[in-house]
């Protein structure tokens, strides 16, 4: 598949239509439909449903749209990995994927330290669960991941973060648990909660929990907790999630409450074995080394 034809496709994917994406790529509306029809011919499957008002993907048009923006999104990668000046003068990106974790202000600080030395270096952040994570690090499209409870890290090279989160639940001020300094076990066994999916499915709490988790009134689930947050502060339930994520302070309507017995999450930057750097995220892998030895003292 040409790379050029699946960015004609990508483009009214998100126009929904001929004429706009003709218009988005500069060019007239004829060549653009026999290309897309010669894709169709080329896979073999119907992608795109015309419509009187807009056009909208079959299945196999959704699953290529999120295949082609992979497919572009690593050639870009790759083109500007070959690009990179051989010099002194280090330049480059560094793609990271990250999970939600208060943590990430330590790799912060450490991107902060190096571009005052290195300011051609950029840094693209994504943030998803840990099942998106894994698999862009698979397909090559970030150098490193941040893993919260990582089960698997020996599949791939990694530094510990030295950091911990810390678990608690985040409620509306005026919940009654709000008065509570820590929330217990069984304060949570009759409680509407939201819980990332990521600890639904590991059923990481029961041990804690002194019961199995899927016996709790768990109402919803999240990847990412900000909108989980919002949830919370409709009064729709309360949410498990790590400390440091939401803003709590005076202006807010949420507090969070830390569990007791005290649980925690470690963290790991991880990266494929073998993996054959850039310049850029070399100098950035070499200078995390050093900086959480410093801290791990």
């Amino acid at each position: 598949m040409d790379i050029r034809v699946l960015n004609y496709f990508l483009t009214v994917a998100r126009e929904e239509s001929i004429s706009k994406a003709a218009h988005t790529l500069h060019m007239t509306q004829p060549p653009l439909s026999r290309a897309l029809m010669e894709l169709e011919e080329e896979i073999g499957k119907q992608l795109l449903i015309r419509g009187s008002r807009k056009i909208t993907l079959t299945e196999e048009g959704l699953l290529l749209r999120k295949r082609a923006a992979e497919i572009i999104a690593l050639v870009k990668k790759t083109e500007d990995e070959l690009a990179a000046p051989d010099s002194s003068d280090l330049q480059g990106d560094i793609y990271i994927g990250c999970g939600e974790t208060d943590a990430m202000r330590l790799i912060a600080r450490t991107a902060t330290k190096l571009r005052k030395q290195f300011p051609g270096i950029k840094y693209h952040l994504s943030s998803g669960n840990a099942e998106d994570l894994h698999d862009k690090l698979e397909k090559g499209l970030f150098d490193f991941a941040v893993l919260i409870e990582a089960s698997d890290i020996k599949n791939y090279d990694y530094i510990r973060i030295p950091a911990v989160d810390v678990w608690g639940l985040l409620m509306r001020k005026d919940h009654p648990l709000a008065e509570r300094s820590e929330i217990r076990p069984e304060d949570l066994w009759d409680l509407t909660l939201l819980t990332s999916r990521q600890a639904a499915s590991n059923n990481e709490f029961s041990g804690w929990l002194k019961k199995d988790f899927n016996q709790l009134n768990i109402t919803g689930t999240y990847n990412l907790v900000y909108n989980a947050s919002l949830m919370v502060e409709e009064g729709f339930a309360c949410a498990l999630t790590l400390d440091g994520l939401v803003d709590t302070g005076s202006g807010s309507s949420l507090c969070f409450r830390p569990l007791s017995p005290r649980k925690t999450a470690s963290m790991h930057m991880v990266w494929k074995k073998n993996q054959r750097f850039t310049k850029a995220a070399q100098r950035f892998l070499e200078q995390i080394q050093h900086d959480f030895s410093l801290l791990d003292v």
